[in-house]
C-alpha cells in the first residue's frame, strides 16, 4: 500500500539531484580526464629527449617526469612489449616496419628473403607492415606526481577507478603503470582508437589463455574489420597483458558508449583542442580533472544511496549538460 505520509515527488526530486550530481562528478573527475589522458602514449626517443633536457631546468625535468613517467622507462616498456608481442600489432598482426627495415639493411641482401619475423617466417610482400607503438591499457597520466593540485585530481580518479574494480589500483601503482601487464603493441591508428575507447577486448570463455574477442563501437564502414578473435602472444619472462585491466578498459568503453557520455566528452575535447589545449592534452589535463567542491560534496552524498537506487538505463542531454535518465 502506498504510504501517503511520504512526499514521493520531493523524495524523487532529492534523489534526482543526487544522481545528477554524482553523474557530473564521474564525468568531471574520471571519464573526462581519463579520456583526455588516453589520447596517446608517448613514444619517446632517448636521444632526442636528452637534447631537449639540456635546455630544461632540473625542476622542470622532474615536474614533467612525475606527470608522464620517465622517457627511459617508456622506451624500455616499448621494447619489452615488442619482444613479447613478437613485433606485431595484437589486433591487425601487422609486423613492425622499423624492425623489418633494420633486418634488411643489416643483411644487405635486398634481392633475397633474408629478413624473418620472430617465428622464423620470411618477411615478404604477403605480410602487413606498420610503425608500431606501445599503448597503455590504463593511461600513464594516472601515475602520482608531486604537484598537489594534480595529486588531488589523480586521487579522485583513482578512487573512482577502484570503485569499478576494488583493488585494481595496486596493479598500476607508481611505476607499475609502465609494467608490461598494462601495455599492448598496436599500430598508430589502432592505438588512437583503443585510447578513445572505440575498441575493446573481451575474454572468450572456454578458449586458450589470453584469447580475446576484439570488438568496436565504430560505424559499420569500419567495423566490418571487427570483431575478431585473437590469442595474444606470451613470453616466458615478460608478463602478458592483464586480463583484469583489459576487462576494466572494456567496461569503461561500454559505459561511455551506452550512456552517451563518450560523445559529450569528445565534443568538449574537440572544443578545447581548437582553443588552447595542445595535441597531447597535458597542459590542460590538471584543469580538466580538478573536481569542484560542489561536485565533491554531491558525490559523498551519492555514495550513500541504497544499491537498488543506483540503476540507470540511459543518459540524455539537458540544457547542454550530461544527465542520467532514471528507470
Amino acid at each position: 500500500m502506498l504510504d501517503t505520509s511520504v512526499d514521493h515527488d520531493t523524495e524523487l526530486a532529492g534523489f534526482r539531484e543526487l544522481l545528477f550530481g554524482f553523474a557530473d562528478f564521474l564525468v568531471t573527475n574520471f571519464f573526462l580526464p581519463l579520456r583526455a589522458a588516453t589520447n596517446k602514449t608517448p613514444q619517446p626517443s632517448p636521444v632526442y629527449h636528452a637534447a631537449v633536457q639540456q635546455v630544461q631546468t632540473q625542476e622542470e625535468q622532474q615536474r614533467i617526469q612525475d606527470f608522464v613517467g620517465t622517457p627511459e622507462r617508456l622506451s624500455v616498456l616499448r621494447e619489452t612489449c615488442l619482444t613479447r608481442d613478437r613485433h606485431r600489432c595484437v589486433v591487425t598482426c601487422a609486423f613492425d616496419l622499423t624492425e623489418a627495415t633494420r633486418q634488411w639493411r643489416a643483411e644487405q641482401r635486398w634481392d633475397q628473403l633474408s629478413a624473418k619475423d620472430d617465428d622464423g617466417n620470411p618477411l615478404d610482400a604477403s605480410n602487413q607492415y606498420a610503425n608500431l607503438e606501445v599503448a597503455h591499457i590504463l593511461p600513464y597520466a594516472l601515475t602520482k606526481g608531486e604537484n598537489s593540485e594534480l595529486d588531488e585530481s589523480r586521487k579522485a580518479a583513482i578512487a573512482i577507478l577502484n570503485m569499478f574494480d576494488n583493488g585494481v589500483i595496486y596493479l598500476i601503482e607508481g611505476t607499475d603503470i609502465d609494467w608490461p601487464r598494462n601495455a599492448i603493441t598496436l599500430t598508430h591508428d589502432i592505438h588512437q582508437l583503443f585510447g578513445h575507447f572505440d575498441i575493446f577486448f573481451e575474454r572468450v570463455a572456454d578458449t586458450p589463455p589470453h584469447t580475446y574477442r576484439i570488438g568496436t563501437f565504430l560505424p559499420p564502414f569500419y567495423s566490418n574489420q571487427l570483431p575478431i578473435t585473437r590469442t595474444l602472444f606470451t613470453h616466458p619472462s615478460i608478463d602478458p597483458p592483464s586480463e583484469r585491466l583489459l576487462a576494466l578498459h572494456s567496461a569503461i568503453a561500454h559505459i561511455l558508449h551506452l550512456s552517451g557520455a563518450g560523445e559529450y566528452i569528445q565534443a568538449i575535447l574537440n572544443d578545447m583542442e581548437k582553443g588552447v589545449v595542445r595535441e597531447d592534452g597535458s597542459t590542460q589535463l590538471g584543469v580538466m580533472s580538478t573536481p569542484s567542491l560542489t561536485s565533491t560534496a554531491r558525490a559523498k552524498k551519492a555514495c550513500a544511496w541504497p544499491l537498488h537506487m543506483r540503476s540507470v538505463s540511459t543518459w540524455r542531454t539537458i540544457s547542454g549538460l550530461w544527465r542520467p535518465r532514471l528507470l
